[in-house]
């Protein structure tokens, strides 16, 4: 297991430099420019000298070699300064942000408590909704139960969260006045009625993104169910005498969970872009709107690092999943 931990981490190198560098032509080659938020009243030459000081009078196969040198080196240095006193990246360039000046991640790590609040929490109550609705689906198979959960299955797959956000808005802030409409990210918990207020402002942005989240998971769950409920071992446990929960819950729901490790898994990234616009509908100070922002303002450093980030994410999931797989599987074994 070590060693094919080991292998794909080395295959990981050159996967993430592709991207890295897709990512970086792709923002190279959009048609896009800083100087374009200036005031009309700004000298050209000044804002010449502007972009040579973003440094951006650099051609591109200069500055790509000098962000990989920056995000790989310099900021983990700078991280293990910060939390060992040590001098390691004394001095060394930073990723500068273009509109805010200050380091990206340090704007970063302001942003991302807010994400994860949001999306940590609406991911683990979607999956956490979605499997036993997939569990229960599949063994009672075409019940009212299961004809329910398809519907809302379907609801979660076909509504965006675009037209979702802004109809909870419209029910539960404009004509019932239940819940605030506005994410407040500088509210801080510090006793019982503020961690309530914590609560109401994040139930409609977590309802709309547990709501994909429980749509696909509870589908490849009941499928992965319907799948093994139909295999022969099942028969063999029922004739054996085994209880139905020691049927479905032991052997079933283990062998089932196979293939939805690999939906969770690879969810995660996916479920942080869907945080973008459910950032912009409820205003919270998050890293989608971040990345909105800086598309706005043509911040590239701010878009390289974010979307780097995220594809960094989607590579580090992919090799949970592949690790879980032994676990729910002692058959599955890698040499």
């Amino acid at each position: 297991m070590l060693n094919y931990i080991f292998r794909r981490l080395l295959i990981c190198i050159p996967t993430l430099f592709f991207i890295a560098f897709v990512i970086f032509m792709l923002l190279e080659l959009a048609p896009s420019d800083p100087m374009a938020q200036m005031p009309l009243t700004i000298p050209p030459e000044v804002k010449e000298k502007m972009r040579i000081a973003l440094g951006l009078g650099e051609p591109w196969y200069v500055r790509f070699p000098l962000w990989l040198n920056q995000f790989f080196i310099v900021e983990p240095q700078y991280w293990i300064d910060n939390t060992f006193g040590t001098n390691f990246a004394d001095g060394k360039q930073r990723i500068i942000s273009f509109q805010s000046r200050s380091p990206v991640f340090d704007v970063i790590a302001q942003r991302l408590p807010q994400t994860l609040w949001v999306v940590g929490m609406s991911y683990v109550v979607g999956v956490l909704i979605a499997l036993p609705i997939g569990i229960i689906s599949a063994y009672r198979q075409y019940s009212v139960f299961d004809q329910v959960g398809t519907f809302v299955s379907m609801i979660g797959f076909s509504v965006p969260p675009f037209f979702s956000g802004v109809l909870l808005i419209v029910i539960f802030s404009v004509q019932l006045g239940w819940l605030p409409s506005i994410y407040d990210t500088t509210l801080l918990v510090r006793d019982w009625a503020t961690f309530k207020q914590q609560l109401m402002q994040m139930v409609m942005p977590v309802m709309v993104l547990a709501l994909q989240t429980t749509a696909t998971v509870s589908r490849y769950m009941r499928a992965s169910m319907l799948d093994n409920l139909s295999q022969d071992y099942v028969r063999t446990a029922r004739a054996k005498g085994m209880t139905e929960s020691v049927v479905v819950l032991k052997h079933v729901l283990r062998n089932s969970m196979i293939p939805v490790v690999t939906v969770i898994a690879l969810g995660i990234p996916s479920i942080f872009g869907g945080a973008i616009i459910t950032e912009q509908i409820f205003k919270v100070n998050g890293l989608g709107q971040l990345l909105i922002l800086a598309l706005q303002g043509s911040d590239i450093p701010m878009v390289m690092t974010i979307t780097f980030l995220l594809a960094v994410l989607i590579v580090l999931m992919n090799l949970i999943a592949d690790v879980l797989y032994s676990i729910l599987d002692p058959r599955i074994r890698y040499e």
